[in-house]
């Protein structure tokens, strides 16, 4: 009997070290690599991608308020470069002021990005700038989408990449599917009602870096399920 008691005290601290054992946190995912968000009201994935590189038929990003300050980094950076330098011409001649809300459509030639058409959102002043002002930037990408007779586009927040470090992008995935939710059922009410088209918008794909991707995803999918 003791011996059996000395066993099983073995086996115990055994599966208890286990436990206590640090768990290795997942990998981020390669650049290239699409991630399924898994819900049942629309098909939604994260692409590990930059948004000159992402193909589509409308690359959605934002930028913020256009004062002197507010620098083009990383992504945002490489655009306004395949660019030619558009981005920094029409904030700084005051063209595209970065007000909330505020939309600029561009048709680069082909081959300068990967997608068809840019649609670029205003996110106002950067040192007010909260998650849930995404919902509103949600809404207009649904809107303009459908006005645009696209189906599928690709969206990029932007928004580390505009110089904000106060939130996390799960945070910003799931206040921006809010607003893309509540565009998505405005269109539906209104072709019920019989005054509005029948809705084009089948899926969207949301931008993340590496680092972002998980809680990107985690985001997204918080919100899409809390509506089935």
């Amino acid at each position: 009997m003791k011996l059996h008691r000395n066993l099983q005290a073995l086996i115990l601290a055994f599966f208890a070290c286990i436990a206590a054992a640090p768990q290795t946190p997942p990998s981020a995912p390669a650049v290239g690599t699409r991630l399924s968000v898994p819900n049942n009201l629309l098909p939604v994935d994260v692409l590990v991608q930059g948004p000159t590189e992402a193909p589509g038929d409308l690359q959605i990003i934002c930028l913020f308020q256009s004062d002197p300050e507010n620098k083009l980094l990383a992504s945002l950076a490489s655009m306004d470069q395949q660019l030619g330098g558009v981005l920094t011409q029409v904030r700084t001649h005051g063209l595209f002021r970065g007000e909330l809300g505020e939309t600029m459509l561009l048709t680069p030639k082909p081959g300068v990005i990967a997608a068809q058409r840019l649609l670029i959102i205003g996110l106002g002043d950067r040192t007010t700038f909260t998650a849930p002002r995404e919902e509103l930037v949600g809404e207009i990408a649904y809107a303009e989408s459908e006005r645009l007779g696209v189906a599928a586009p690709t969206f990029a927040p932007t928004v580390i990449d505009g110089g904000f470090k106060g939130t996390d992008t799960g945070t910003i995935g799931s206040d921006f599917m809010k607003g893309f939710l509540r565009g998505r059922a405005i269109a539906a009410a209104l072709y019920a009602a019989h005054t509005g088209p029948l809705p084009k918008v089948s899926r969207v794909t949301f931008l993340a870096g590496p680092a972002h991707a998980l809680d990107t995803q985690k985001g997204l999918a918080a919100v899409l399920n809390a509506r089935q």
